[in-house]
């Protein structure tokens, strides 16, 4: 992201949008840095798909919805880029070459590989239309896709807020960020808290911190508070007692990929935390959109982690607290077991109990 401009500085705690495509066909893609929040919110244009790529890599851009939006208008900067750019032929080859470069900035989450071979087959569909209305018509599609997780995720809200239990206040453990800063809008976890806040359901939340790289407290502890919802920010390793304290009655996350029988790949230490709401008889719940879900795999088993720099464990935030040349494992994600959830919420509405049957009956009438 070395040519991307920032175009806003500040220390407010205001949110401008976590990505939008600024302009027509010769505009770019502007995104909020979550890098640096919550100290600051800063914005930054991207002008190539390699700006992208890195900025997915990065976790400049994070959250499996977003970055799906986000490589869908990285496609449609390839697409204008191309060096073949002015043969529908050539530049559909080039477009399949990119995807691929695309996909590779974070193997974990499914929305990447779908949004971009979204766009690869609108492409080859409408090739016959001409170079330059192909161009329109995939930053068309993108917006669509856009637009589209906009509208899964406040239906993902609408269905998950029947599942909070009822009387006083709820207390609810979230880990990693599934709000607005992971999606369009919304979020998906998250947009089930907001949505109880909008219906007036008290909500004390309490946020893990999420290590090694604290999405929970940069930026779920930011993101909450900003909308005045009651949170508190706890260790990782707190979970379990406030379980036990009976501060907690249900835990909603998001995910990143759900296999076909619904083992679900989240954020490093989601597993931990579903073997803690089983052992104290809490409702575990998954919200994500159809588009998180991938059919080819028959369980978790066969879902790519991701694996990170030994420098998040070592030098997180750029000090050193590890001894030098230590040996890592940094998994950036594990899986939980379908039989740990007790539903998963999807826009189209909730799977439960959950199994292949009832995950294929929801989601492969959608594929």
């Amino acid at each position: 992201m070395g040519k991307g401009v920032c175009v806003s500085a500040t220390n407010m705690p205001s949110r401008p949008p976590t990505l939008q495509w600024v302009g027509g066909i010769e505009g770019c893609l502007e995104i909020l840095d979550q890098r640096v929040l919550p100290l600051q919110v800063v914005t930054v244009r991207l002008n190539t798909v390699e700006e992208v790529w890195l900025a997915i890599r990065t976790l400049a851009v994070r959250g499996a919805p977003a970055i799906g939006v986000a490589a869908a208008f990285g496609m449609v900067l390839a697409a204008r880029t191309a060096p073949g750019s002015s043969q529908a032929a050539l530049l559909i080859e080039d477009l399949q070459k990119r995807g691929a470069y695309l996909k590779t900035s974070r193997p974990t989450a499914v929305n990447l590989e779908w949004a971009v071979d979204q766009m690869i087959q609108v492409a080859i569909t409408e090739r016959a239309v001409g170079v330059r209305q192909l161009q329109q018509r995939l930053l068309m599609e993108a917006h669509a896709i856009h637009d589209q997780d906009v509208r899964m995720c406040l239906e993902i809200g609408r269905h998950g807020v029947a599942l909070l239990p009822k009387g006083g206040p709820v207390g609810v453990l979230t880990h990693c960020n599934a709000g607005a800063l992971a999606t369009s809008d919304h979020g998906t976890a998250l947009s089930i808290l907001y949505e109880a806040q909008r219906r007036g359901i008290p909500l004390r939340v309490y946020a893990d911190e999420t290590r090694p790289l604290l999405q929970g407290a940069r930026l779920t502890a930011w993101e909450l508070a900003a909308s005045g919802v009651d949170v508190t920010l706890i260790c990782d390793n707190m979970a379990g007692l406030v379980m036990r304290q009976g501060k907690v009655q249900v835990v909603i996350v998001g995910a990143d990929r759900i296999a076909r029988n619904g083992d679900a790949a989240n954020k490093i230490g989601t597993y931990s935390v579903a073997q803690l709401a089983k052992a104290h008889e809490i409702p575990f719940i998954v919200a994500a959109p159809s588009t998180t879900f991938d059919l080819s795999l028959a369980t978790g088993e066969g879902i790519p982690i991701e694996e990170r720099a030994a420098e998040e464990i070592t030098e997180g935030f750029g000090k050193r607290t590890a001894p030098a040349e230590i040996k890592t494992y940094n998994p950036a994600f594990d899986v939980t077991p379908a039989r740990l959830i007790s539903a998963i919420v999807t826009e189209r509405g909730v799977i439960s109990p959950v199994n292949e049957k009832n995950v294929l009956k929801m989601i492969d009438r959608l594929t």
